[in-house]
């Protein structure tokens, strides 16, 4: 009995936590915070349409640590190492936007809007650009107080779907989701280091990955070299090769003709977990772009802190109170 109270309370205070999230939370405080946000991010999309990947990528490498709280965005110190040194966030990037705009908003309304809704926003509103949707954010979310690169564990591309999709429902996803927000590739890129044992020795096997398609696979050799012998310098290829900037469905129908660059997206296509809404989803861009979004809104508000938990930075990159950790 005593088990099933605490079971009960703790989930009345994950759903007030989630209920303190709400659409316009600034506009009384800070009633320009949105559009401040979006004028930096329009201004950089505007030189760099890449930007929505990096942002998506900042996004979802932040909640998947310790929830939606710029722990990301932390500087390492002298005597810890922040999230943003841990080896899968060393090529996350978009840090100087965050700043930019956070500066902007400092001017406007002093510690008032945290870097964790910054993040959230700012992602909206390149996913928009991209051809995306633009939908509402609900906002309030606090920054964390901890930032530690040794607690960084994040689904790796040759993880299968089954071993994948633990990570999501740890964080209250479904399989479903993950298939989803794994759509946000259509605008990635990876490096060859990711998927080049997919190229010409798969497995140890010494021959490519069966399931990448002869021709694309022969075409990412030339750009990538080979695991033994790799070029002096690790390219980057797109994950759509069809429309690599903007936000559609045509990820879903590369993977279904076997042109998957990573192994994890090739496996989407594959696995009896996650092919049969992969297909749905490659013939209906507006099933995908729907799903997208309400995805997108779910992982925004998993583990947010609310309230007075945490604090709201003056500067992204530093705790303000001495207790924070990184």
């Amino acid at each position: 009995m005593e088990m099933m109270l605490k079971v009960f309370f703790l989930g009345c205070i994950l759903h007030l936590a989630s209920a303190q999230l709400q659409s316009g939370f600034y506009s009384t405080s800070c009633p320009r915070a949105e559009s401040i946000v979006q004028q930096v991010v329009v201004k950089k999309f505007s030189a760099d349409r890449s930007i929505t990947a990096a942002l998506l990528r900042m996004h979802f490498h932040d909640c998947f640590v310790r929830g939606c709280d710029a722990s990301i965005l932390i500087d390492s110190t002298k005597t810890r190492s922040s999230e943003k040194d841990a080896g899968p966030n060393l090529t996350v990037r978009g840090f100087e936007l965050i700043d930019e705009a956070k500066r902007n908003l400092e001017a406007a309304c002093p510690s008032t809007v945290s870097c964790a809704d910054i993040i959230t926003l700012a992602t909206r509103d390149a996913v928009a650009l991209a051809g995306g949707p633009r939908y509402n954010v609900s906002t309030g979310r606090r920054d964390g107080l901890v930032s530690d690169s040794s607690k960084v564990n994040l689904p790796g591309p040759s993880l299968s779907i089954s071993d994948a999709a633990r990570f999501f429902t740890a964080k209250g996803l479904t399989i479903n989701d993950m298939v989803v927000l794994l759509g946000a590739h259509t605008v990635g890129v990876a490096h060859c280091g990711f998927f080049q044992d997919r190229l010409s020795n798969f497995q140890g096997t010494g021959k490519p990955d069966p399931t990448m398609e002869p021709a694309l696979a022969a075409t990412l050799l030339k750009t990538c070299g080979t695991q033994s012998r790799p070029l002096s310098r690790d390219p980057t290829v797109f994950l759509d090769q069809n429309t690599s900037f903007i936000l559609d469905n045509q990820f879903y129908n590369q993977i279904r003709s076997k042109r998957g660059i990573l192994q994890i997206d090739q496996e989407l296509a594959l696995d009896s977990l996650s092919a049969p809404l992969a297909s749905r989803l490659a013939a209906n861009n507006n099933l995908f772009q729907q799903s997208f979004v309400n995805a997108m809104m779910k992982m925004g508000s998993v583990e947010v802190l609310v309230g007075n938990a945490g604090e709201i930075r003056k500067n992204c990159r530093v705790f303000n109170k001495p207790g924070g950790r990184a």
